[in-house]
């Protein structure tokens, strides 16, 4: 994994959203984690124990809780994103430097995320970055079939006319980021993996957004 990476190549910036644009540590996703783990115990009827344990095999199998329950139980789905995504966002606040970083990158900038579409316009309005992004796909956009399941990844290329190999994706899911290698994207895993697997399908590693962007918005502006 090269340090200081050559991106002259790329035309289009992906990023994933929930803990990548932002910080884990400012929390939403817990929150959002939470409403998804009451949704779970409410449509299956099981324990909170038990009810835990399914959620995770549907997060294996299906890659969220939603895609299982769909395949498995009769939910609303509207009704599932609107409730788990209903959750205060005081632990946000306007990221200038990251929106002046984003701007200055060359070429178009995306933002790919298995939220609903209302939570991403929620989230980027309050970090202030709306502006900043030519195009967000959520889940809705995936017809509900999340990342990473390659046929998301391929949707998304298709509807902004994307050449996957002048493309860079960046995101905190490790395994969100084999499809993107595999399409032929430059990869960008943003953080640690939280203990999760880290293969060769990602090219770069950075802890922090901002530092591994600035170079590349320094370069353009030059």
């Amino acid at each position: 994994m090269s340090p200081r990476p050559n991106l002259s190549h790329v035309e289009a910036w992906i990023f994933d959203m929930d803990d990548t644009l932002y910080p884990p540590e400012q929390g939403v996703m817990r929150l959002v984690q939470e409403r998804i783990n009451a949704f779970m115990v409410a449509a299956v009827g099981l324990p909170t124990d038990e009810a835990r344990t399914l959620q995770r095999q549907f997060l294996d199998e299906h890659g969220t809780t939603l895609a299982g329950l769909m395949a498995n139980y009769q939910v609303d789905p509207e009704a599932f994103l609107r409730e788990v995504h209903d959750v205060p966002l005081d632990s946000l606040e306007p990221h200038p430097e990251l929106a002046e970083v984003l701007n200055a990158l060359p070429g178009r900038r995306f933002v790919l995320t298995n939220g609903a579409r209302c939570h991403a316009d929620r989230v980027l309005g309050r970090i202030g970055v709306t502006d900043s992004f030519h195009g967000v796909h959520a889940i809705e956009d995936m017809e509900l079939t999340p990342k990473p399941a390659p046929s998301t990844f391929r949707r998304f290329l298709e509807r902004f006319d994307i050449a996957p190999h002048r493309a860079v994706f960046f995101e905190d899911t490790p395994r969100n980021l084999e499809p993107a290698k595999a399409l032929g994207m430059t990869t960008v895993l943003v953080g640690d993996g939280r203990g999760h697997e880290v293969g060769d399908w990602i090219d770069h590693v950075t802890p922090d957004l901002i530092s591994f962007l600035t170079p590349h918005a320094l370069e353009d502006a030059a």
